[in-house]
């Protein structure tokens, strides 16, 4: 009989992962999400909490529009939680995957989570646990990486598949989404799937391609997906 091998202590994973974005600038923690927060039909008494949180930036755009009373954020580098902290409610820094998150349980109106899931070593398991922080009817906001562009694909036709420093090809990426696989990942945790769609619309040309083609070929046309999704129960 083979014994399983005990799980890997947390301090050295999260210290191996944070040094991955050693070398990344201050400018890869800091924008925020203007579009999520246009989106967020919340209000001064809601509660959002943010995966992912960097700098803050959402945050502080979300409570300066009045749409939180509380926000909490979760980010696993150091320098980017100190700047984060400095505006939002709380941070907790740390990797989500070994964070306890039972503090944080139905306590939140709305989940945030830009472009965070691809980094994660299991974002199926970690979205389940994020579900249960959320109240009944409590909605998340997550964008991703579409692996299913156009430009990936020529690159994998041409034989590459090359890492860059940011965008779709982030060297630091760990898991790969299409649009369909995407939303899958939402429903596995127990999401009700309400919108899965480019973060941006399609400019011109490429609408004109999604027009004939009678949306077939939408997966190929745009870089990024939003999902929104709705946890189920009363809001």
């Amino acid at each position: 009989m083979i014994e399983p091998k005990p799980s890997e202590p947390a301090e050295p994973r999260v210290a191996t992962i944070q040094s991955i974005y050693e070398d990344k600038p201050v400018s890869y923690f800091a924008n925020a999400r203007a579009d999520i927060v246009a989106m967020l039909p919340t209000g001064p008494d809601s509660a959002i909490l943010e995966l992912g949180c960097g700098a803050g930036g959402t945050g502080r755009a979300v409570l300066e529009a009045g749409k939180a009373g509380r926000y909490v954020g979760l980010e696993l580098s150091p320098v980017a939680g100190a700047a984060a902290a400095e505006h939002l409610s709380e941070v907790l820094v740390g990797d989500v995957e070994a964070l306890d998150l039972a503090p944080l349980q139905g306590a939140f109106d709305a989940l945030i989570v830009s472009e965070v899931l691809e980094h994660l070593t299991d974002p199926w398991t970690t979205l389940k646990r994020l579900a249960g922080c959320l109240k009944p009817g409590g909605r998340v906001y997550a964008s991703s990486p579409n692996v299913a562009n156009w430009k990936v694909i020529r690159g994998l036709l041409r034989g590459r598949f090359d890492y860059a420093d940011k965008g779709v090809m982030d060297r630091t990426h760990l898991r790969w989404f299409t649009p369909d696989t995407y939303a899958d990942l939402f429903r596995s945790a127990g999401f009700e799937v309400l919108e899965c769609r480019p973060v941006t619309p399609l400019r011109s040309r490429s609408l004109v391609l999604d027009r004939i083609t009678g949306g077939r070929l939408r997966h190929l046309l745009f870089t990024q997906i939003m999902v929104v999704a709705q946890r189920p129960g009363a809001a």
